[in-house]
């Protein structure tokens, strides 16, 4: 029997879990048992940091991991690269992991590709405010996170002290970046890649809250744009990906689209897009078996990408006012056309 590393246990990983236990490996995760949900279905568990990746890499010398992997954590993406680096795996390079996992990297890593992103400023610092050449309104994030934590819309000199400590604090790392606010529909893409070939899956529409904090509040697939901004958008970022080094398992690409046709990369993950999009909504739009593979990327076995149109998916959010991140929406319910999948 195979053995797959996931890192993460919590509920974005448990339909990684269940698929790999599905395909009849045995399964075994890494991370702090404090809303691990996946401790009690998976095979082996270790209550470890998904961020300490000398220790992980030990504990998958010690099993003989087969593959490794992880869906919608931009965090774990690093260790799994690094793990699988390590022991000669099917994966992205550590340093392509840490380029889309760090925003800093990867907007000078896109501009300089000739790939469009939001001018930016990392020059920052509480007193100095470091916003040469950017106008207002601005957008503050942490470099390293997701799901919308510690990002703001800052339309005043006087309110982006308070958010650049917010975002810093936030950081794992300290760290921060300052933008140009890029006003536009925001979409989402995702893909699969196999030794640097990538295959496009599906575009999503996206609805959030708007500012200053844009979370998510539902997704739907496929996108109503046209086709030709659709193929121009799949163009752009298997041009993103090749310029970060991504070249192995799912990726997850954010745009916003402008009323004048601009298509701005927001940010690329290595990694499948979390809220159920990879997981969920992809299999029920296209047929295809995300899931599947991501495992068979991680374990060097050739994937098959046949796509469907089934029609629509989508997720849709249960979420009180003043939400400031994806952590604290309370619900989903999750579609296919017009019928009730799942909720939770």
């Amino acid at each position: 029997m195979k053995s797959l590393a996931i890192i993460g246990a919590s509920y974005l990983q448990l339909p990684l879990v269940q698929k790999a236990k599905e395909l009849g490996l045995r399964t075994i995760c890494f991370a702090w048992p404090k809303g691990a949900v996946c401790k009690d279905v998976c095979d082996v568990f270790y209550p470890v940091s998904i961020v300490e990746q000398d220790e992980i890499l030990r504990l998958c010398r010690a099993e003989r991991i087969d593959g490794i992997c992880t869906i919608g954590s931009d965090v774990a993406a690093p260790t799994v690269a690094y793990v699988a680096e390590q022991m000669g795996l099917p994966g992205n390079s550590y340093t392509a992991a840490v380029q889309a996992h760090d925003k800093q990297q990867m907007h000078r890593i896109l501009t300089a590709a000739g790939v469009d992103c939001p001018k930016s400023d990392e020059g920052l610092g509480v007193s100095g405010l470091g916003v040469r050449g950017l106008a207002f309104p601005l957008i503050v994030k942490p470099t390293d996170r997701s799901g919308s934590l510690g990002v703001q819309k800052v339309e005043r000199i006087e309110d982006l002290e308070p958010a650049i400590t917010n975002a810093r604090a936030l950081s794992l790392v300290g760290q921060v970046l300052v933008e140009e606010y890029i006003e536009g529909r925001e979409i989402s893409v995702e893909t699969i890649s196999q030794h640097g070939h990538h295959h496009a899956l599906q575009i999503t529409d996206k609805t959030t809250t708007g500012a200053p904090h844009f979370v998510e509040l539902a997704h739907h697939q496929p996108s109503t744009l046209p086709a030709d901004v659709q193929a121009r958008v799949f163009a752009i970022t298997f041009k993103a990906l090749d310029a970060l080094g991504i070249t192995e398992g799912a990726a997850h690409s954010e745009y916003r689209i402008t009323d004048g046709g601009r298509i701005v990369v927001m940010e690329i993950a290595g990694r499948m897009g979390g809220d159920f999009i990879g997981s969920h909504l992809v299999p029920l739009s296209t047929g295809y078996d995300f899931l599947k593979g991501v495992i068979e990327v991680a374990l060097g076995e050739p994937i098959h990408v046949e796509l469907k149109n089934l029609g629509r998916s989508s997720v849709i959010f249960e979420a009180p006012e003043n939400l400031t991140c994806s952590a604290d929406r309370v619900g989903y319910t999750i579609y296919q056309g017009e019928r009730l999948v799942v909720s939770g």
